[in-house]
């Protein structure tokens, strides 16, 4: 039988009983931030209530992981090695489920090839799991999608070779695009032009851990939040329909990170059990009596916070970031890593013109190297 008109806008002659939905997840980060026992367990709590249970249910037997699954590209620890295996890829094989693996910029070893990997050393014991480590094509449910790896000097020609030939109606990778949300708030002004990809029907990319897309590529951010700057940005993976093209969003209900504004907030109304378990940051903006504040922060700190700041008008930095709370990753230049410690400190000011400030002031003391 025919199928239905697609978004493809025509008619294609394929075999219905070969549709399906995948699920497509990204940017997992394993061993992230020191190989943390509270943050993997709260990753945990995200496959065990969500991802996994979705996946029973929708009957998934695809995956698409776009890479960077696991965070350090130059070593891991056993621990984290071992909550991976247990936590994630035995599940799957379990469950009988196939898995392309894309190599990203956090599982390659060397930053111009890919040829030292995470995903060949380790994973080798798990027949079901697909490496992908430069370019490859592959059939899924009647669609053929092209696979695209970190982009690098070892490998550039010759991918872009590869999507200049390519028939395949989608592709999926690790890719590093100007124009898109490097993460909430920034745009990405370097990397490689988009235009290249717009003869796909779509397009879907890990790299960058906030979603955001126009219309044609889609960044499909990562799965939980890992650092301050996800905080209130939606998190979780996706299901892909083969044959309709529908992108559906499984979203992550849990949360790490919370802003809490204090102004003048009864400590008896307040309901600190809820931040049990979090990274919390307490914003002053109104204090009349500092006897009440205290009641307030001591029912924070007795509720088991992970980490609690406080961020007053008078604090000694003013309202910036300090620089024990601020992650820079390996991927950020020095402007992005400067636009995103503006955008993460609390301060009243234009943080346009600031950043505009640090910017000219930044290209002005390049000129002098």
């Amino acid at each position: 039988m025919t199928t239905p008109i697609g978004a493809t806008g025509v008619r294609d002659f394929v075999n219905w009983n070969s549709r399906m939905k995948i699920a497509i997840i990204t940017d997992q980060h394993f061993g992230v931030r020191k190989g943390s026992i509270h943050f993997h367990n709260y990753f945990l709590k995200f496959y065990n209530d969500i991802f996994f249970p979705t996946l029973a249910a929708e009957g998934i037997t695809t995956i698409i992981d776009m890479g960077d699954t696991f965070d350090n590209r130059r070593n891991i620890d056993f621990w984290s090695l071992k909550w991976a295996k247990e936590n994630y890829y035995d599940r799957l094989r379990d469950m009988g489920i196939t898995v392309y693996t894309v190599v990203g910029n956090h599982t390659a070893y060397y930053k111009n090839n890919n040829s030292i990997n995470t995903i060949d050393l380790l994973l080798r014991e798990y027949d079901n799991i697909i490496p992908i480590v430069n370019s490859a094509e592959h059939t899924i449910g009647g669609t053929k999608f092209l696979f695209l790896s970190w982009m690098n000097k070892e490998n550039e020609d010759s991918m872009i070779k590869k999507i200049k030939k390519s028939d395949a109606k989608v592709a999926v990778g690790h890719l590093e695009l100007n124009g898109f949300a490097a993460y909430r708030g920034f745009m990405q002004d370097r990397g490689y032009d988009a235009d290249i990809l717009r003869k796909f029907d779509r397009v879907f990319s890990g790299h960058y851990h906030t979603r955001s897309d126009d219309g044609k590529i889609f960044y499909l951010g990562n799965p939980y939040e890992m650092y301050w700057n996800d905080v209130n940005d939606p998190r979780g993976f996706h299901l892909f329909d083969t044959e309709t093209y529908e992108l559906t969003s499984i979203d992550n209900p849990y949360k790490m990170f919370y802003n809490v504004y204090y102004e003048d907030t009864p400590h008896q109304l307040f309901n600190a059990s809820e931040y049990s378990g979090k990274i919390v940051k307490v914003i002053v903006k109104k204090k009349s009596k500092p006897k009440d504040f205290e009641k307030f922060i001591d029912k924070l700190y007795s509720s088991g916070v992970e980490e609690l700041k406080i961020v007053e008008n008078f604090d000694y930095n003013n309202g910036w970031v300090d620089s024990e709370d601020f992650e820079v990753t390996e991927e950020e230049n020095t402007v992005s890593i400067l636009h995103r410690y503006i955008e993460e400190s609390e301060v009243d000011l234009d943080k346009s013109k600031v950043k505009n400030i640090f910017g000219s002031l930044y290209s002005k003391a390049c000129e002098f190297e």
